[in-house]
């Protein structure tokens, strides 16, 4: 009997149909809008979730909540922002639908997340070569993993920029016992199909108050002012969460805890079932005490004196010449190896700065992000993901190597 493919993370409803129940209700008393009952559940659900005494605004997406917090921020053309590098670029692209400029800023090695002493750097020679300092800094929490938020809130706050937590893969990973995206100015969360937790598609801004909250709602309303015809005095967006889409959330809401214990488990299950495979290793948090990750998604290196099976042919499938920035042979030839046993993998995240769309842009790097990228793989982790699919994903990762 063939096996089930194994998905890298995939969003799991919960045993008690909640999910169901709440777009049933959506359906017989008509809220099939981008507002609704469910719309401010969710809300609520996600308020009391974060703390904080935050407010919290449900959108279409976290790329959409990005862009609202940016333009919160007074982001306009012919601004600066400083983003994380190491990411996917739906942190950098708000800032160019904006009409500014992102600058990228690398990582450091153990978080691979925003380097706060690069960060201070940049934002100098920012200073320095445009007379003025960038509009919003965004860090991610790559993978879930906490970034060191306290030391870049006091750049942030040395040079008076606002910031913009990105923590669409984030959700209930903690910094000292805080709830990421509730430190800065804003924070972003995520409900992709592949997030902790999902409505399909869509996303979340939170925000500090009361009246930070009612400006971001007028924007995602396409700031309709309170008359009884439609008057508008600024530009704004259709970004509201759909209530049937909401619905989903609020019976996912039930369940975030237990997928992010899940996704811890699974992070442990790694850590300990390769621990003896030499050359392969478990990025896991710093020991410091201060992070708890969420382990979205569990990553390795491969070193590259690692031999995989079908190396010498990694890239001849590519069609086309492959890019002077990729992963390592060994690593394309485990993700095939792993694909072809019916197991879903992919590398890290290529950096932003080394991607053709940002060529131009302002980076400041240390060549940690690079380094990771040729060596780094996401495994399975969802939770779909069994002890036994775990298992598997090992011993096939063993079978791959090549023993001298």
């Amino acid at each position: 009997m063939e096996r089930k493919r194994i998905h890298l993370c995939l969003a799991h409803m919960s045993e008690s149909g909640l999910e169901q129940k709440y777009v049933r209700e959506a359906f017989e008393t008509n809220w099939v809008v981008p507002l609704g009952p469910n719309v401010n559940g969710f809300e609520k659900d996600l308020e009391q979730f974060v703390g904080q005494n935050k407010r919290v605004v449900a959108l279409s997406a976290g790329t959409a909540a990005i862009h609202l917090a940016l333009v919160a921020c007074g982001v306009g053309p012919g601004d600066e922002v400083c983003v994380q590098s190491f990411t996917f670029c739906a942190s950098a692209n708000p800032v160019t639908y904006l009409g500014a400029t992102p600058v990228f800023i690398d990582s450091e090695p153990d978080t691979w997340n925003m380097d706060p002493d690069l960060l201070e750097e940049a934002i100098k020679d920012r200073i320095a070569k445009t007379g003025k300092a960038p509009k919003a800094i965004v860090p991610v929490t790559l993978y879930g993993m906490p970034y060191r938020i306290d030391r870049i809130l006091a750049v942030a706050d040395k040079y008076g920029i606002p910031v913009v937590e990105d923590s669409a893969e984030g959700l209930g990973s903690r910094f000292n016992g805080q709830m990421l995206g509730t430190f800065g100015k804003y924070g972003v969360l995520s409900f992709n199909g592949n997030k902790m937790i999902t409505t399909s598609g869509g996303g979340a801004l939170i925000t500090p108050d009361e009246d930070s909250w009612r400006e971001i709602m007028m924007y995602a309303t396409q700031y309709k002012e309170s008359y009884p015809y439609y008057q508008h005095e600024k530009i704004g967006y259709n970004y509201r969460m759909s209530n049937i889409c909401a619905g989903i959330g609020r019976g996912q809401m039930s369940v975030a805890g237990e997928h992010i214990a899940h996704h811890k488990h699974v992070q442990k299950l790694y850590e300990e079932l390769l621990a003896d495979v030499h050359g392969v290793n478990v990025h896991s948090q710093p020991v410091t005490g201060e992070f708890d990750s969420n382990y979205w998604l569990c990553t390795i290196t491969l070193d590259p004196s690692v031999r995989i099976k079908g190396q010498e042919d990694a890239y001849k499938a590519v069609a086309g010449d492959v890019t002077d920035c990729r992963p390592n042979d060994n690593v394309e030839a485990l993700r095939v190896f792993l694909d072809a046993a019916g197991i879903e993998v992919r590398p890290v995240c290529k950096p932003m700065h080394k991607q053709p769309v940002y060529a131009s842009a302002p980076a400041y790097v240390n060549g940690v992000s690079e380094a990771v990228f040729k060596v780094g793989m996401c495994l399975p982790s969802g939770p779909c993901v069994s002890d036994r699919d775990v298992s598997y994903v090992v011993d096939c990762i063993k079978e791959a190597i090549v023993q001298d």
